[in-house]
């Protein structure tokens, strides 16, 4: 079938503009960088990698409702200029998967000429208002600004397909990142590749959208992260900034460039302009304006890239220049750049010291540093990786690290910082930390002392290959020690140990790091006692069966009714072989550890060898929870026996001291409330925030002038 004049024209449009880009893009970015865009340009992701789409059944028009709330949280304001069909489209997938919230939809008419007028009307639910003259974009966003009831404004092209639950998980980033002033939408093209997450702005005030024709779930652009600007085809802002800021800025009607002003003057107020991922929006780029920067409207934005320099040429001083080709060009966001690494991804509800990563990377996030995470086993590990995404965390894994020599060989220069956990890992990459990240200060987290933990399991097992093999794990983590610029500790004593062991090294203590929860159920409304630990860790193993064997029977005998939970990871079949005996439930991971934590009368800590500090206490003081444990579960925790933890060793004296919290109110909630207060004194964020500040240079950007 012959194309049309109009498909005819529309493709020597696209050829010739291209051709003009590309020559306007040598003679101000260089060859290098043009070449890179182009390379960005014309790559392909495979059709199996994409995300699959939802789009509305293509139909003839008849009367519809749409979302509509009479006290709105959120007011969609969508500037439409005839493209009647786009326009019908996006309200169809407004209809057809509406949002959680409460919204108004609010559609302002730039005076159209097709059935626009005609047709909207017709929409149950819509406010539709009408122009008197064609003004351009930001006269018509500016319009709908007025009409809006919500407490947030969402600007919508009309050549969109929101993603069912798009709304959501835009609105939901001002809770989770309370400093945001502006949150854009990822784009996508209508294939499903990566349109744009986020922008940013070179020095030269043009302006370069993140991760176009990329993998929807490429690191660099798959979490929630500080960008120059948001798109105003997606883009969503408090009603009360956005009128202090007077709405978009009219110098730059009829559009173009409104949306990058508007990122900077949020960013001059004091708030942060985020891109969230998880709000998926498909956008016919270029439906309304065209690509051809010569004709039409779209020439307005070589003008107004003028305007904008003009304005901002101070702050854009900080900016990647025209030909630079960085890993990431929004790094500049950031008061520097962390790279954490550990063994796996860590599990915050599984283990505590996956707990204490992500607490350490949260710190460093409210210190206005970027942090980027890689796995040693470079795996990803689905929600958990999500939820550091969204927590603000880069996060990198296979197919695209294809190894850490090639990964730090292009990322390398990027940190002032390099974090990483257990001496296993860190001995496989200091070199090449040093070969690639030379200017990097390494901080080595021991999370626990290795060599410490073998040698003491070792010694009560008379082990004489353990021995041997713990002090090879010592010699490994000592000379580590010596190689690294800082290192961290859990505790006190293992701090005064490494004085002996390393006296040269600088060492740091960086505890546990918990937030107090809610105190839970009172003393007369809770019952049974509970166990938590991962059981990969060899002395959570033995510290149950050793409570099982030797403890539990006689409490059992005194508490008939009493019940023993065994909570915990990887059961191995011993200790599953122990949900047999009377009064043990072993349950294995449990999704929400909550309610035990909030039910359960007393926790125990039966460990017989280990190092560090201990999670499984922390925890439960953390929840108002009394702790019955031994010397070595408390060792180097500030708890005094009697007021804030009771401890026993044999097992006679740990039956009497668990009979004794689980019997004595008084008692009881003493322990409870000192336990509370010593996690908040020494094992909180806030009091890891003065180690953190001390590792790290915590100035932050320069200010938008």
């Amino acid at each position: 079938m012959p194309m049309s004049p109009a498909e005819l024209r529309f493709l020597f449009n696209r050829a010739t503009g291209l051709f003009h880009r590309g020559v306007t893009s040598l003679r101000t970015r260089g060859l290098r960088a043009s070449w890179h865009r182009v390379l960005r340009q014309f790559q392909r992701v495979p059709v199996s990698q994409r995300p699959s789409l939802y789009m509305p059944a293509p139909m003839a028009f008849a009367p519809f409702a749409v979302p509509s709330d009479a006290a709105p949280r959120a007011s969609l304001v969508i500037p439409v200029f005839n493209q009647f069909e786009h326009t019908l489209r996006c309200l169809r997938a407004l209809a057809e998967h509406p949002p959680a919230v409460a919204i108004e939809l609010i559609v302002v008419d730039d005076g159209s000429s097709d059935e626009t007028s005609t047709l909207l009307p017709q929409v149950e639910g819509l406010r539709y208002h009408r122009r008197a003259t064609n003004g351009g974009f930001i006269a018509a966003c500016n319009d709908g600004a007025g009409l809006a009831r919500g407490e947030v404004l969402v600007f919508l092209n009309n050549d969109t397909v929101p993603q069912p639950g798009w709304l959501e998980a835009l609105l939901g980033t001002f809770g989770t990142h309370p400093d945001s002033g502006l949150v854009g939408a990822q784009l996508l093209y209508p294939d499903g590749r990566l349109q744009e997450s986020g922008a940013a702005i070179r020095a030269d005030g043009s302006a370069e959208k993140l991760g176009r024709n990329e993998d929807t779930d490429a690191p660099l652009h798959a979490f929630v992260k500080r960008v120059d600007y948001c798109s105003g085809a997606a883009v969503a802002i408090p009603a009360t900034l956005f009128r202090e800021l007077g709405g978009f800025d009219t110098r730059y009607a009829p559009a173009f460039y409104e949306d990058t002003d508007l990122a900077m003057q949020v960013r001059r107020s004091g708030w942060q302009v985020r891109i969230q991922p998880g709000a998926r929006v498909v956008h016919v780029e270029g439906a309304t304006t065209g690509v051809d920067t010569r004709t039409g409207v779209k020439q307005y934005q070589v003008r107004n890239q003028a305007l904008f320099r003009e304005r901002w040429d101070k702050s854009l001083s900080t900016h990647p220049d025209a030909a630079a080709t960085p890993p990431s060009l929004t790094d500049h966001r950031y008061a520097g750049m962390v790279l954490v690494i550990d063994a796996l991804t860590p599990r915050p509800d599984r283990d505590s010291g996956s707990l204490r990563s992500v607490n350490l990377m949260r710190m460093l996030l409210q210190e206005g540093k970027g942090v980027v995470f890689v796995p040693a086993n470079l795996s990803r590990d689905g929600d958990y990786t999500r939820e550091l995404q969204q927590l603000g965390v880069e996060v990198w894994f296979a197919p695209f690290v294809g190894g850490f020599p090639a990964w730090l060989r292009a990322h390398g220069r990027r940190f002032e910082t390099v974090v990483v956990s257990r001496h296993y890992v860190l001995g496989e990459l200091l070199p090449l930390l040093g070969r690639f990240a030379p200017q990097a200060k390494v901080v080595f987290d021991t999370v626990d002392l290795h060599y410490l933990r073998e040698r003491r399991g070792a010694q009560m097992r008379g082990d004489a290959a353990l021995l041997r093999a713990a002090e090879r794990t010592r010699r490994s983590e000592l000379d580590l020690i010596n190689r690294s610029d800082v290192t961290l500790v859990v505790s006190e004593a293992e701090r005064a140990l490494l004085a002996e062991e390393a006296p040269q090294a600088r060492v740091e203590v960086l505890s546990n790091l918990h937030e107090l929860k809610d105190p839970g159920l009172p003393f007369d409304q809770r019952k049974d006692v509970v166990f938590v630990g991962g059981f990969r860790h060899p002395p959570n193993v033995d510290a149950v069966q050793w409570f099982a064997d030797e403890v539990w029977p006689r409490l059992h005998a005194a508490e008939p009714d009493m019940v023993f939970h065994c909570i915990g990871d990887d059961v191995p079949p011993g200790i599953q072989a122990l949900a047999g005996r009377p009064g043990i439930r072993v349950h294995g991971h449990v999704p929400d550890i909550e309610p035990y934590m909030a039910g359960a009368r007393v926790a125990v800590a039966p460990l017989r060898f280990g190092a560090g500090v201990k999670g499984k206490v922390n925890l439960s003081m953390a929840h108002g929870q009394p702790v019955v444990a031994t010397s070595c579960a408390v060792e180097g925790m500030h708890l005094q026996d009697g007021e804030d933890v009771l401890v026993a060793n044999a097992p006679e004296d740990f039956v009497a001291a668990v009979l004794r919290a689980y019997r004595d109110p008084a008692l009881w909630s003493r322990l409870a409330s000192n336990g509370r207060d010593n996690v908040a004194k020494h094992f909180s964020l806030d009091a890891g925030r003065a180690v953190v500040q001390r590792l790290l240079r915590t100035q932050g950007p320069a200010a938008e002038a």
